[in-house]
């Protein structure tokens, strides 16, 4: 069975600069009305945590869940 993970972003550093959502191979990241970056389709992530590492801002955190 696939690990499934959360995908959180801290709405108070995003900055809108997109670079995660244009790194992530399963597009589980959108813009938001507000321009901030909101996962939209957190059960296609692969954990690989290339959103959390390119995120100048350290807004994005990716954890495997435990449930």
């Amino acid at each position: 069975m696939a690990k499934k993970f959360n995908v959180r972003v801290n709405m108070g550093w995003c900055k809108g600069c997109h670079l995660c959502i244009g790194v992530c191979p399963k597009a589980v990241l959108e813009m938001s009305e507000r321009v901030k970056s909101t996962p939209v389709r957190e059960d296609d992530c692969t954990g690989c945590r290339q959103c959390e590492n390119i995120c100048p801002d350290l807004a994005i955190t990716v954890r495997e869940r435990t449930d």
